[in-house]
């Protein structure tokens, strides 16, 4: 099974390969903050100006940006910036890491847009009927539930389930699966909080439409394209301004 890299400029969240761990980065800006580089109340420089100065991807940064949230240390205002949310001596009570030790957000949504788009185009190839039957009964929950935020997210997750089902494959189902459960913890809760929208719903309704249409239609490249571009699509809506 071959994977097809993702294309980008060195600015895309896409950007493979340069990510360090996101809890060692906040951990970094915390000992910043402590240190007083940051006091309370002071905006932190902008995603862009810490990804260079740290040597690390934008996407990287929005992730340990999130965790220094959770953790109390920062406050996110939307469209004016991040601020310190506290003085040095009590950020430093604060963990230096998250008690979580999944991967990071966009680490994982780079995972499933490699490896989901692959199933997809095996499964097309492979899917009987019965399977079609199935993935469309998901599909069709998610547009029922489209106002019902929790509903539709557990609809969603069945049709990607379905898929990694319908290529015979347990393997690759107990990867997909994993990898949706891995979107549980903290970090991810709060990075959906701030950026996963009705629009975004809709438009990933779209998204599911066009990879069923090339499954029902045997069309490997297709299916691999759609999925593809459906979780670029996730990725790069977690990757905007903040709100």
């Amino acid at each position: 099974m071959t994977l097809h890299l993702i294309n980008g400029n060195p600015d895309a969240p896409s950007e493979p390969g340069t990510d360090r761990s996101y809890q060692r980065l906040a951990a970094q800006i915390l000992a910043l903050i402590v240190d007083g580089e940051f006091e309370a109340g002071e905006r932190l420089p902008s995603e862009r100006a810490l990804a260079e100065r740290f040597d690390v991807s934008r996407t990287s940064v929005r992730e340990a940006i999130i965790a220094l949230e959770l953790q109390g240390a920062v406050e996110v205002r939307g469209g004016s910036g991040i601020y310190v949310n506290q003085t040095p001596a009590a950020a430093v009570k604060a963990p230096a890491f998250m008690p979580e030790a999944g991967p990071g957000p966009f680490e994982l949504l780079r995972a499933r847009c490699l490896i989901e788009s692959e199933i997809a185009a095996l499964a097309a190839e492979t899917r009987k009927d019965a399977d079609l039957d199935r993935i469309f009964a998901a599909l069709a929950d998610m547009r029922e539930h489209m106002d019902d935020k929790l509903l539709n997210e557990a609809a969603d997750r069945l049709f990607h389930l379905r898929i990694a089902e319908s290529t015979g494959n347990s393997v690759l189902l107990q990867m997909v699966t994993a990898m949706w459960d891995h979107a549980k913890g903290p970090v991810w809760t709060k990075i959906d909080e701030h950026f996963h929208t009705t629009e975004l719903r809709l438009a990933s309704q779209e998204d599911h439409q066009r990879v069923f249409s090339a499954l029902l239609s045997r069309d490997a490249g297709a299916a691999r394209a759609a999925m593809r571009a459906h979780l670029e699509r996730v990725i790069n809506e977690f990757a905007r301004a903040w709100r």
